[in-house]
């Protein structure tokens, strides 16, 4: 399960009820935030999340609507001393821009109190804990190193709590070890296999965030099957044109990429302030029902079914 927390949602300029680019995905104990545009650092508060363990900051590409909230983000990390490390990821052009803003702007050349990491990616799997990973994508905009991030939940055998205990298996170690496929020799003398306790394979969670896009054919196989996908929707069909010129997405494009690919939920944002939501939203679902055009403080659960 991921829990979408969106803090900006307008596109290029910030709209009087739409911030700029931000959203925070948390699983677990973990919490990343997906591009920083110019005021994220308020959005946070203003959700009440707080600041604490968000440190791992993931950068679709390096337009200023993206990246400029980094350098007030940074400011107060180091003032209020509440993280030791900060990691930024993204491609090699939006990190050179990022070192740029925060070294030549916010730091002015000096050494920063916390340690600053700056991680190239390009594509694959980047990170990884016991329970998900997250891999990086290549993703068509104006300019080079664009990318999109898929977050995905490794897949497990569920432990059948009935089995156990028609077969006398006490809770505890004896358990933990069935679950991590191990078989145990109980008390008894009995030998217990993991299949016997272990229910069907079921695949985890896939969540797929895209950035700032202006192609979805280079899109289709990854967001496959997708149970979320956030996606820009920054035109209607009706200024296809005009999208297609700055190398974004209609709602109708973003609906199309969903229902071709299979994808379970829709989450649009990335609006300009020329469109009422309410046409963003009817656009979309002509081609694509289960979709949500995401609002600044929207907090949505992707999960599989």
């Amino acid at each position: 399960m991921f829990e979408l927390i969106f803090l900006g949602t307008s596109a290029s300029a910030p709209a009087p009820r739409r911030n700029l680019p931000a959203l925070v995905i948390k699983h677990d104990e973990y919490r990343f935030l997906v591009d920083c545009g110019e005021g994220t650092q308020r959005q946070i508060l203003q959700t009440g999340i707080g600041f604490k363990r968000l440190n791992n900051i993931l950068i679709t590409h390096g337009h200023l609507d993206h990246i400029l909230g980094l350098a007030g983000l940074l400011s107060t990390y180091m003032r209020w001393e509440m993280i030791d490390e900060m990691n930024i990821y993204g491609g090699r052009n939006a990190l050179d821009r990022i070192h740029e803003l925060l070294y030549g702007v916010v730091l002015r050349g000096a050494q920063p109190q916390i340690n600053l990491q700056f991680n190239v990616l390009t594509s694959g799997i980047f990170f990884e804990s016991n329970t998900f990973t997250i891999s990086a994508f290549p993703v068509q905009h104006r300019g080079s190193d664009n990318l999109g991030y898929v977050f995905e939940e490794k897949g497990r055998r569920p432990f059948l709590n009935e089995k156990a205990e028609a077969l006398g298996i006490p809770p505890g170690p004896i358990r933990r070890q069935l679950v991590e496929g191990i078989s145990v020799t109980l008390a008894d003398g009995r030998l217990i296999t993991p299949e016997a306790v272990l229910g069907d394979y079921k695949a985890g969670t896939r969540l797929v965030v895209v950035g700032d896009t202006g192609n979805t054919e280079n899109l289709i196989d990854v967001c496959r099957n997708a149970d979320g996908l956030v996606i820009e929707s920054t035109y209607l069909q009706e200024e296809a044109e005009m999208a297609s010129q700055f190398g974004h997405l209609t709602a109708k494009d973003a609906a199309l990429l969903a229902k071709d690919a299979g994808v379970k939920q829709l989450f649009l944002t990335h609006l300009s302030r020329r469109y009422r939501e309410k046409d963003v939203q009817a656009e979309a679902q002509q081609y694509f029902e289960n979709v949500q055009v995401a609002r600044d403080f929207d907090t949505f659960i992707v999960r599989t079914d």
